[in-house]
């Protein structure tokens, strides 16, 4: 018998002590598999409770900042507060086509008594509206805020042409509507007036409102600007609440 063939005859003393060194091998691996997947659940759990440990400690900044640019909380309002249809619109006092839409919008409200609400935000564009702006804010602090905006618009043409507001000319196109003058010129320069407007300079900017009038329906922008655009973002939203 050669070296060869004497080689590879069974031996049944080496097979066993082979079958010993192969379950002691086994038994390795699995040890080594096992503490793997111990350590990995180890290192999930701990970086669980750090991640937890780190949102309790970042949440009450989070609670007390309100994140949502179109809630307008801040903002003068018209028609039901229970409404189901909320529009939201930048406005510039100074704004020629904001000037046609408002009586559109109001005419829609009228149209859906008590399904439609509208807040108002104030946005400066045109070259010195943040004097009508300022002034419409201070008008709030003797509720004629409505009547002002109102008669505003409806003379828009005569204190601000080509887009230029006119101080004095503001003042004179609301002499009718009952404002006292001298409390609106110290309520116009108000901390709280120049906290309004910068809330709402921020959000168009969050936004990305960058011309007037501006819309949103129920949180949804008109898809392009257009009159009828804008009176089917409103009956989608009123069919749709409704």
């Amino acid at each position: 018998m050669s070296r060869k063939s004497r080689r590879n005859r069974p031996n049944p003393e080496r097979q066993g002590l082979q079958a010993d060194n192969a379950s002691e091998a086994s038994r390795r691996r699995w040890g080594i598999v096992i503490g793997a997947v111990v350590a990995v659940l180890l290192a999930v759990l701990v970086g669980t409770l750090l991640f937890k440990g780190d949102r309790s400690q970042s949440s009450p900044g989070a609670t007390t900042t309100n994140q949502d640019p179109l809630a307008s909380v801040h903002s003068p309002m018209l028609g039901d507060a229970g409404a189901k249809v909320h529009i939201v619109e930048f406005i510039d006092p100074a704004c020629e086509t904001c000037a046609q839409f408002f009586p559109v919008v109001k005419q829609l409200m009228a149209e859906n008594p008590n399904r439609i609400r509208l807040s108002i935000r104030h946005v400066a564009f045109h070259d010195g509206s943040d004097f009508a702006v300022r002034l419409l804010e201070a008008s709030r602090q003797q509720d004629k805020y409505l009547p002002t905006l109102e008669a505003l618009l409806a003379s828009q043409a005569q204190w601000a042409p080509h887009h230029t507001v006119q101080p004095n000319l503001v003042l004179q196109a609301i002499a009718g509507v009952g404002l006292n003058i001298e409390q609106l010129l110290v309520d116009m320069d108000s901390p709280e007036v120049a906290q309004r407007m910068e809330q709402d300079r921020h959000d168009a900017v969050t936004l990305k409102v960058t011309a007037t009038p501006e819309y949103f329906v129920n949180g949804r922008p008109m898809p392009s600007f257009g009159l009828q655009q804008l009176q089917t973002l409103v009956s989608e939203a009123l069919q749709s609440a409704y």
